[in-house]
């Protein structure tokens, strides 16, 4: 997202045209070594909430992180998932220091503006606040800048929009009279940190009797589409439905909101992708391209757990709306957005057996087989709980990344690079999940390195086991 000028505070989408397709390449055991520079994975970030832009040659992610406001930065999609963290922003206030939820970009002039939500720990008491950065940096340095849309009750996921050259505000708070779905709210802005005016409630439809929150616009085709989550995001159904409204036509005048029926992103079980939502969008490098960033589950179960950051291309239908197709497997091999210079990855699955480059060799004994179905890479994974037993990748590059079954039968590994000292990792969890993110290792060296698995035997109090799996690895 490049917004030069200051009426422009939330994204822009090219009106270049788009290829018909999301370019996900087919799978097959032959692309698992020496993957092209120009295709990537999901997840892109282990959060959820995610709001993403391109800016000056790099990518940018902020997702909710709960203490704190943290950025992530890569110049390319395919390294992003290893890119290092830098916190931009913590709280001393105890009245808005936890429960710090859904960070959004917005670029206003020479100015970055991050949009948020925060609590004193009461969930009742969250209300919205902006940071502004010093400079034309969306790594900051950020300060506090002000509390927004404060109408003295419940109010989260707000971000501007801009209709018929005027900026607006648009949030979630409570349904009227506090009973019933949460309601989208709009109101007038004077500044990028003021609200002025009334608000004015925008009745959303959604398919359940929950929240309609994480209002987030596109612009194309003479209309602002605003698209919203609703459902309970812990559920497998939180899914993401749609408003818009005409250029030249008024957004403080309900009426004039058209509501498109049904869901236009949702819960793709044959994919093993649920609860898909709270998103943003975001352009190619070369503005050629139109992308979503969403978070997705690998599971059905009802949970807030295990919400990862995604991205997807999206294209538009013949009347001019938004198509955002359907989420797409979490390890879906998809060609990088259009300018992304790429990066020398390459993706090895646990039965790339053997003891040479992008290999997996085991020692002791191992099972194997499809029983995780579609919460595996390719279907497939590698267990065993044996003392010992190990499992030693050969790669080239700069950093690994595993990817891997955590389960409530599951105990606690020992992971080493290159020999050196041991990292103990436990992959126990209260539900079973696939392609989980359970080690990223430190920056190394360019060149070879070796990285071993060693399973311990040992479990937590809370496992039934000491099963170790072995899954995806991706190598950066």
């Amino acid at each position: 997202m490049r917004i030069a000028h200051l009426v422009l505070t939330a994204l822009m989408l090219t009106t270049a045209a788009v290829p018909a397709a999301a370019a996900e390449l087919p799978e097959s055991p032959a692309s698992t070594e020496n993957v092209m520079a120009q295709t990537f994975r999901n997840p892109v970030n282990r959060g959820a909430d995610p709001s993403l832009i391109h800016y000056n040659g790099k990518y940018h992610i902020a997702t909710t992180t709960g203490d704190r406001i943290g950025i992530w930065s890569s110049s390319s999609l395919a390294t992003l998932l290893a890119a290092p963290e830098k916190v931009v922003y913590r709280d001393s206030d105890p009245s808005r220091n936890t429960q710090m939820w859904a960070p959004a970009f917005r670029h206003v002039g020479n100015r970055w503006y991050v949009y948020y939500t925060a609590s004193d720990g009461v969930d009742a008491n969250h209300r919205m606040y902006v940071l502004e950065s010093a400079g034309d940096d969306p790594l900051g340095p950020y300060t506090f800048k002000a509390k927004i849309a404060d109408f003295g009750e419940y109010a989260i996921d707000g971000e501007p929009i801009t209709h018929n050259g005027q900026q607006y505000f648009v949030w979630t708070g409570p349904g009227r009279g506090q009973g019933g779905p949460a309601q989208l709210y709009i109101v007038r802005m004077s500044n990028p940190w003021t609200a002025t005016g009334n608000r004015v409630a925008i009745p959303a439809d959604g398919g359940c009797s929950e929240v309609r929150e994480g209002p987030t616009p596109l612009y194309r085709n003479g209309r602002t589409w605003l698209t919203y989550s609703s459902c309970d995001t812990g559920k497998p159904d939180y899914q993401l439905w749609m408003k818009s409204i005409a250029n030249g036509a008024d957004p403080m005048v309900a009426a004039n909101w058209v509501q498109h029926p049904g869901p236009i992103f949702s819960r793709n079980d044959a994919n093993g992708v649920w609860g898909p939502g709270h998103h943003s969008f975001f352009t190619s490098p070369d503005g050629t391209e139109d992308w979503i960033a969403y978070h997705g589950k690998n599971t059905s179960a009802y949970t807030y757990s295990f919400r990862t950051a995604r991205v997807q291309k999206i294209t538009w239908k013949a009347d001019g709306s938004p198509n955002l197709g359907s989420p797409l497997a979490a390890g879906a091999t998809q060609q990088l957005p259009s300018g992304d210079p790429g990066a020398t990855t390459s993706v090895i699955n646990d039965t790339d057996v053997g003891t040479g480059q992008n290999q997996v060799e085991y020692a002791g004994a191992w099972n194997s087989g499809s029983g995780c179905g579609n919460q595996c890479f390719w279907g497939n994974d590698h267990w065993t709980g044996i003392a010992n037993a190990s499992a030693t990748i050969r790669f080239t590059g700069t950093k690994v990344a595993l990817l891997s079954v955590v389960d409530v039968g599951n105990g606690i590994a020992a992971i080493s690079i290159d020999g050196g000292p041991e990292q103990r990792v436990d992959y126990y969890s209260s539900l079973r999940v696939g392609e989980q993110v359970t080690y990223i290792s430190p920056t190394l060296s360019p060149g070879p390195h070796t990285l071993k698995i060693r399973v311990t035997g040992e479990k937590n109090p809370a496992s039934t086991s000491t099963q170790v799996s072995v899954d995806r690895i991706e190598v950066y």
